[in-house]
């Protein structure tokens, strides 16, 4: 614990919250730990994770020499296996743990209560986390996975203002992690159909959303871009707009009593919660989240150093001042979304 004392405000005690930090390849996962990552979040090359993209993740064999460089720099490494397995498949997720814990990993993030009790029953001794794709928001849901199985944090939707994650975090025997940056995530986390629909892969059973092998891009002889997701166009860009990753929910569609197109669900920009950090910290939160284990180096970089910056500022009493990262964002746009307001549309 650190106190802070700042002239004309009253003394505010922090906890020091944990900076976790996306690894989506080996060399990201080294370039979070240099930046400064408490811990990093990564996955197997499979399906039992929700970012299953191709090029990403990692290979057993790159797992274990990545969580070993990770423990010698003092960085904790979460192992998420948090997709929900499809009857008849259990075996493939259950490998994906038993590796985990024969490598070491530090806490295993899990959706699925049939993984959550596979790993209270065979590998009590590693921490056991709550996903954000449980789409647990409530107390009650909470402190039955706490109770239950074994659960020591819960990752919290992104669609609580900062009052009730403390109103939450008074009610339950929990750590709380939340996302701080990245993107912004408003379906039901963890429920959503829609690719699944559009191509027939399940963001939370197959770890995929928007496949890239489905994704196109067609550019017309007035240089407008049409972001296609298999045989549905998603958005059209004029050359002057800047296009996000084709998801369905972050497309613009004709629909009535509407004659032009428009967000039906949101519309493309990334969640920046720098300038909140001081109020999720004194509403309880122990861990601050950066979504992005699709992006490049460069961008875990810039956010994980930005962040670890603001952090340790705070803790010294001084404000957060957190690095200009709009370039970063989706659309080049970004939100404290729910966070501060219900009202952010």
């Amino acid at each position: 614990m650190v106190t802070l004392v700042k002239e004309n405000k009253p003394t505010k005690i922090y906890q020091r919250p944990e900076l976790i930090c996306p690894a989506g390849t080996p060399a990201s996962m080294r370039t979070a730990v240099e930046a400064g990552a408490d811990a990093v979040y990564c996955g197997f090359q499979n399906a039992t994770n929700a970012r299953n993209f191709p090029g990403l993740n990692f290979t057993p064999d790159e797992m274990q020499k990545s969580i070993t460089h990770a423990h010698k720099n003092g960085t904790k490494v979460l192992l998420a296996v948090n997709t929900n397995p499809p009857a008849g498949k259990f075996q493939l997720w259950k490998d994906a743990i038993d590796l985990g814990a024969k490598f070491a990993v530090d806490a295993f993030i899990v959706a699925d209560i049939g993984l959550a009790n596979y790993i209270a029953i065979n590998h009590p001794n590693i921490r056991l986390h709550l996903s954000v794709q449980a789409a647990a928001s409530t107390p009650e849901a909470l402190n039955y996975y706490c109770q239950q199985f074994g659960v020591k944090r819960v990752v919290l939707p992104r669609i609580l203002t900062i009052a009730e994650i403390k109103d939450i975090k008074q009610q339950i025997n929990c750590e709380i992690e939340t996302f701080i940056f990245g993107n912004h995530g408003l379906m039901v986390e963890g429920r959503c159909s829609l690719t699944n629909y559009i191509t027939g892969l399940s963001t939370n059973m197959d770890g995929v959303c928007s496949p890239a092998n489905q994704v196109n891009y067609v550019q017309d002889e007035q240089q407008n871009l049409s972001t296609q997701l298999g045989d549905f166009t998603i958005d059209c860009f004029g050359r002057n707009e800047n296009a996000g990753y084709p998801t369905i929910c972050k497309g613009r569609y004709h629909a009535a009593p509407r004659d032009e197109g428009y967000y039906a669900f949101e519309e493309p920009l990334s969640l920046n919660l720098g300038n909140l950090l001081p109020d999720l910290m004194e509403a309880g939160v122990c861990a601050l989240k950066i979504e992005g284990r699709q992006r490049s180096r460069s961008y875990v970089k810039k956010v994980v150093t930005s962040f670890r910056t603001a952090v340790d500022n705070i803790m010294n009493g001084n404000e957060p001042d957190i690095a200009s990262l709009i370039a970063l964002t989706e659309g080049h746009k970004q939100t404290e979304g729910a966070f501060k307001s219900k009202k952010w549309r």
